[in-house]
């Protein structure tokens, strides 16, 4: 719960010729401002952090752009875990002193390769000490030597989403490392048999060969829900008197 300093005892003044009277001072609320949400995404496959044409890309432009200071959103190659790494913890670091109160405020999500990657982000942050307050994998595809399935144990949330459908598609279940520690919102299983989702601007070599998995990428849907689910987590509007 927030600090919340309330100075609303009642106190007796007798004027001259008055009879006594009961007058309360006005109610003053101090709320110790939130960090900002650091959102960080991973790109799938061999795709630029630049190229919007692809939905995880596209969100953390749309974030920036929107939400402004209140979120700050970035996503990388997911080749690029340690640079993102480096980057959450120089915004942690370089934070406000009366920000620092509170505990870290990071969302990290991807697809393909880039959820693989959020999640072994997740793990170096965890051997930090550094809390996450929810991940997505959208259908994750495990990098070599690297298992994307199991949650660790210092993200608070976790969500995927996946298809079957496609040669190239993502696990049908993640699990929490702790699940005293990490609730598994849900496993989301989608198809696209009855449901065309245009994928304008990808080569012909993935819309022929990895249709489903640029689908679920693409899918308005889910990128809604993730950013529902992202502003469900921004803070609240501070009052510091009434």
């Amino acid at each position: 719960m927030l600090p919340v300093a309330l100075a609303a005892q009642q106190v007796k003044l007798t004027l001259p010729g008055e009879s006594s009277v009961l007058k309360s001072p006005a109610l003053t609320t101090t709320v110790a401002p939130l960090p900002p949400l650091i959102v960080v995404g991973f790109a799938g496959g061999f795709i630029k952090r630049t190229d919007t044409v692809h939905g995880e890309v596209e969100l953390a432009r749309r974030l920036r752009e929107k939400y402004g200071s209140s979120i700050h959103a970035d996503i990388f190659e997911n080749h690029n875990g340690d640079d993102a790494h480096r980057e959450i913890l120089r915004l942690i670091a370089t934070a406000t002193p009366s920000v620092k109160k509170h505990p870290p405020r990071i969302i990290l999500y991807g697809h393909s390769w880039g959820a693989s990657e959020a999640v072994e982000v997740a793990r170096k942050l965890e051997r930090d000490g550094v809390p996450v307050l929810l991940l997505v994998e959208v259908d994750g595809v495990r990098k070599r030597h690297r298992d994307d399935s199991v949650i660790p144990a210092n993200v608070a949330q976790a969500i995927n989403f996946y298809q079957t459908e496609g040669l190239l598609h993502g696990r049908a279940a993640i699990h929490a490392a702790n699940p005293a520690t990490t609730q598994i919102v849900d496993n989301i299983h989608l198809s696209y048999k009855d449901k065309d989702v245009p994928c304008r601007g990808y080569p012909w070599f993935a819309r022929t060969f990895t249709k489903r998995h640029i689908q679920i990428e693409n899918d308005p849907r889910v990128w809604n829900q993730v950013e529902a689910m992202i502003l469900a987590n921004l803070a609240p509007a501070t009052t510091t008197s009434n």
